[in-house]
C-alpha cells in the first residue's frame, strides 16, 4: 500500500515555512491604525483564512462598528498585503522549517509528486524565496480558486494539476480549516500541532521535525486497509 501514495500536498505557512509572524505584524499595523485591539491569541483565528475574511474578523473586534465600502475593504486588505510583502522579502532557504527538506528529498527519491495548497496570494513569491518553487509540480493559491479552506477546492485543484487521485494523496496542514479541507477532499490528513486541536486528522505530529516518510506511509497504509 505504501507505493500507492501518488502525491504529497502541503500547506505553506506553518508547514513549509513560518511567515505567521509577518502576517501578525502586518495585521497588527492595520488594527493599530483603526484603533482596534489585536492580540496574538486572536491572530490564531486567522490561520488558513483568506485575506478578506481575515480582515472581516479583525473588523469584528472594533468597539465602535462602522460599515466599510467594498473599495475601503479592498484598500485595507491591499495595504496589509503590501506591508506583508515588504517583510517577506527577508525570507531565505534558511527559513524552511525543520524536517521539511529531509521529507521533500525522500518524497522526490521515491518518485512521488509534490503539490502546494495555500490560502496565501503570495505563495509563489515565498516558494521562490525559499528556493522550492521548481520542486513542486503544482502550486495553488487563493488567486486560482473560488472557495477558501475549509472548502476542499484548493487541495482538489492541486491534485487535478498533478493528475493524481485524491484518495492517494497525503495532505499536510497546521490549521483546523486546512485539515477539514483535506478530509473533505478525500485525502489522508497529517496535522502539525496539538493533538486535541485535530480530532479528525489521520496523523497528528507536534512539530515539522517529526515528519517522517516511513511513519506517514505506514499510517496511510493502515488507514487504507481499514485498520
Amino acid at each position: 500500500m505504501k507505493e500507492q501514495i501518488q502525491a504529497f500536498i502541503f500547506d505553506l505557512d506553518g508547514v513549509i515555512t513560518d511567515t505567521a509572524e509577518y502576517h501578525y505584524l502586518a495585521w497588527k499595523a492595520i488594527a493599530d491604525e483603526l484603533g482596534i485591539e489585536f492580540t496574538r491569541a486572536f491572530n490564531e483565528n486567522l490561520k488558513g483564512v483568506s485575506r478578506m475574511d481575515s480582515l472581516k474578523l479583525l473588523l469584528s473586534q472594533a468597539k465602535d462598528r462602522r460599515e466599510y465600502t467594498a473599495q475601503e475593504m479592498e484598500e485595507l486588505a491591499d495595504r496589509k498585503n503590501k506591508l506583508y510583502q515588504t517583510m517577506i522579502e527577508k525570507v531565505t532557504p534558511s527559513d524552511i522549517l525543520p524536517g521539511i527538506n529531509e521529507l521533500l528529498s525522500e518524497i522526490k527519491r521515491r518518485g512521488i509528486k509534490l503539490g502546494l495548497a495555500s490560502a496565501s496570494k503570495n505563495a509563489f513569491f515565498v516558494m521562490e524565496r525559499l528556493g522550492l518553487k521548481s520542486e513542486f509540480g503544482a502550486i495553488v493559491d487563493s488567486s486560482k480558486i473560488a472557495n477558501n479552506k475549509p472548502d476542499p477546492e484548493v487541495f482538489l485543484k492541486a491534485a487535478e494539476m498533478l493528475q493524481v487521485d485524491p484518495a492517494y494523496c497525503i495532505g499536510v496542514e497546521d490549521a483546523v480549516s486546512g485539515v477539514q479541507a483535506i478530509k473533505s477532499a478525500g485525502m489522508f490528513a497529517v496535522a502539525i500541532g496539538d493533538r486535541e486541536a485535530f480530532p479528525h486528522a489521520d496523523l497528528v505530529l507536534e512539530r515539522t521535525s517529526q515528519l517522517d516518510f516511513a511513519q506517514i506511509a505506514t499510517a496511510f497504509a493502515s488507514a487504507a486497509n481499514g485498520n
